[in-house]
């Protein structure tokens, strides 16, 4: 297994399919194809495992703890947005040549961490460990490219969703 330092996600429409190439361009690199339901799915539970793990929310009254998790979303993407770099087109496309479905991802709580962990279906996996702030971005980039996907609308309970767009006015018969 892969020790998980960095990833990139990448939608892939022919695919209809999420890369994950992980380490991408160095010799640890490893990169699995994630499923809708198995990015929709782990997206379903993170938000409610997030608000669960975290020492602000629980302490806050029940009133504020939606705007604290947006904060607390907002806070994470702004200490790590110096850690981000774009991935040449060329090590993506060695990715995708070289991955494997993914048929498992796995977010736990290790003391004051967080372990990621992706496996796939021919033994292939990465694991690491990441802060609060590193998950929250982990997230974020997997929600980016499931928007561009248009996965948004397939679960109705994902706190993940997009919003909807108000289409306009509706006729009205008298």
């Amino acid at each position: 297994m892969q020790v998980l330092k960095s990833v990139n996600f990448s939608y892939v429409a022919e695919e209809d399919r999420v890369l994950a190439a992980i380490n991408p361009g160095n010799p640890q690199a490893w990169s699995c194809w994630l499923t809708r339901r198995l990015v929709l799915g782990v997206l379903e539970r993170a938000a409610e495992f997030l608000a669960r793990t975290s020492a602000l929310i629980k302490q806050a009254p029940a009133g504020v703890r939606d705007e604290l998790v947006a904060f607390e979303r907002e806070a994470s993407l702004a200490m790590t947005a110096e850690a981000m770099s774009r991935t040449p087109v060329n090590v993506i496309k060695s990715s995708a040549s070289a991955a494997e479905l993914g048929v498992r991802m796995k977010i736990s709580r290790q003391a004051d961490s967080f372990r990621v962990e992706l496996r796939g279906e021919r033994g292939g996996g990465a694991a690491g460990l990441f802060t609060r702030a590193e998950l929250q971005r982990f997230l974020q980039m997997l929600q980016a490219e499931i928007a561009k996907a248009g996965w948004f609308g397939t679960s109705a309970n994902s706190s993940f969703t997009a919003p909807m767009k108000e289409a306009g006015p509706k006729p009205v018969r008298h």
